[in-house]
């Protein structure tokens, strides 16, 4: 399975790129492997205001998104990602979103525990600012990273406190969720202390968009190489049919 993406994106690109990236196949896998991410220096963490323990009720919500013969809950990440919680006493909520490309995706209703979460004070880039970075260049790749939140675990002792409820029994992430208020901020610090030294250089990182950009073909090339060294040594995964390679111009952030 492992080879499948791979296979897809080495013939979508030139030949001196296909040779690239079929020395990196662990960044291009169908999937996210089994198990669980790596221990990274910012595995997120849910601090919650004093006093303010008691966040949520137990609920229910719909989570087959309308299948039939569904017998767990749709749009969960494979594997050790998620544990049962049982005997967690305060749970939210867990509806179901179609993504673009119509695979299901969990957004669990994070909006209690959101109000008494400790906010974190790490910023989100100004799109602006990054923007201006690119002037000068003439090639620009963009990588997208498979699961993106799903690839930074949740410190162990705050675990229980992202557990929802479904029809199918209690569930608690052991990754990263979406739609926790502080998540966007552990992704960006995660991606900038990956990417530190390559930043506003040839790379520029807006949460789970990796964006190369060079002045030269050669210089790009060596640019995505330097970009796939750290992916490979930091374990995080790409989705191949989302990335785009060797353009002279492509859309990002909307523009």
């Amino acid at each position: 399975n492992e080879a499948t993406d791979i296979n897809k994106l080495c013939a979508s690109v030139p030949d001196d790129l296909a040779k690239i990236i079929r020395e990196y196949p662990e960044i291009f896998p169908d999937d996210l492997p089994s198990g669980l991410p790596p221990e990274r220096p910012q595995n997120h963490k849910i601090e919650l205001e004093p006093r303010r323990a008691a966040y949520c009720t137990h609920a229910m919500a719909p989570d087959s998104a309308g299948a039939t013969g569904v017998t767990k809950p749709v749009g969960l990440p494979a594997g050790e990602r998620v544990h049962s919680a049982e005997h967690v006493p305060v749970r939210s909520t867990d509806p179901v979103h179609t993504k673009k490309d119509g695979g299901l995706r969990m957004c669990t209703d994070y909006h209690a525990l959101n109000r008494v979460t400790i906010k974190s004070r790490y910023p989100i880039p100004r799109t602006d600012e990054l923007i201006d970075n690119l002037r000068g260049a003439r090639y620009f790749s963009k990588i997208d990273l498979r699961g993106g939140y799903h690839q930074i675990r949740v410190f162990a002792d705050d675990c229980h406190k992202t557990a929802f409820c479904t029809r199918y029994g209690s569930y608690e992430y052991t990754v990263m969720p979406f739609g926790l208020t502080n998540a966007p901020s552990t992704f960006q610090l995660t991606m900038n202390g990956v990417f530190r030294d390559l930043l506003d250089k040839c790379v520029i990182i807006y949460l789970d968009d990796i964006l190369i950009y060079s002045k030269t073909r050669e210089q790009h090339l060596q640019d995505l190489e330097a970009v796939f060294q750290r992916l490979q040594q930091n374990r995080l995964i790409t989705k191949g049919s989302k990335c785009e390679f060797l353009k002279q111009e492509l859309e990002f952030l909307g523009m």
